[in-house]
């Protein structure tokens, strides 16, 4: 096809998207992951939901829950479907060996670790560029924070030694998340120990959540130009 010609890496995230969306079965809560490898996912579930297959949704993202629906995919809520037999969703960087992640450059961190805490298994799905030795190698910690006192919220991260960007729109305005929020993207460079960095920015007042989803992954699904991996925790 001359799309996988055009962009090889994205038929790779389709394909690996297709080995996830096959996890789902019938009568299963399942939480749909936000960006790129997602949509793959969801695209797939779509075309699997219109040959019979029926389970409820949660989406993480606004985009997600209008691609979901434009399937007719059936969407729930927390408030009657408090678990989730399992999240699909992608990643920024994957940790090899902890499988540990940053997520959050398309800026729907805090519902996709909501709906990530909530599940039985949370599947990751990625291509092989984001498997790093340490954390923060490639990609910034998005951190989202309240509009109020974020100058002083990001006066807080930078003590902890992040060079800090404010998230701008394509539009070049300040980039606004699905609760309202504000990102600041913290580069910390190689994070040796992002479980104790995490706790450090739990604990910055203004600090609504952060990219860094540590200890919850279950599986990873890695496209590869030899095939598919699937990668447990060590």
């Amino acid at each position: 096809m001359s799309t996988q010609n055009a962009d090889p890496r994205a038929e790779l995230k389709r394909q690996a998207a297709i080995e996830a969306a096959d996890m789902v079965k019938d009568g299963m809560v399942v939480g749909l992951g936000s960006g790129s490898t997602s949509a793959f996912m969801i695209e797939e579930l779509g075309r699997r939901w219109a040959d019979g297959l029926r389970f409820s949704a949660i989406p993480t993202s606004e985009r997600s829950a209008e691609q979901a629906r434009s399937h007719g995919i059936r969407l729930v809520t927390f408030a009657t479907h408090p678990q989730i037999d399992i999240d699909i969703d992608g990643a920024d960087e994957v940790e090899r060996g902890s499988l540990n992640l940053i997520k959050g450059l398309g800026g729907a961190l805090f519902r996709e670790k909501i709906v990530a805490a909530a599940a039985r298994k949370f599947v990751v799905v990625v291509d092989d560029s984001k498997l790093v030795d340490r954390l923060g190698a490639r990609v910034p910690v998005p951190v989202e924070v309240a509009n109020f006192g974020w100058t002083s919220t990001a006066r807080q991260l930078e003590a902890l030694g992040a060079k800090i960007t404010q998230r701008l729109d394509r539009g070049g305005n300040v980039f606004v998340t699905d609760g309202g929020n504000m990102i600041l993207d913290c580069h910390f460079g190689p994070i040796a120990d992002s479980a104790s960095l995490q706790r450090q920015l739990e604990q910055i007042v203004g600090v609504i959540e952060t990219g860094l989803f540590i200890g919850r992954t279950s599986e990873v699904i890695v496209a590869t130009a030899d095939g598919l991996q699937r990668l447990g925790v060590a």
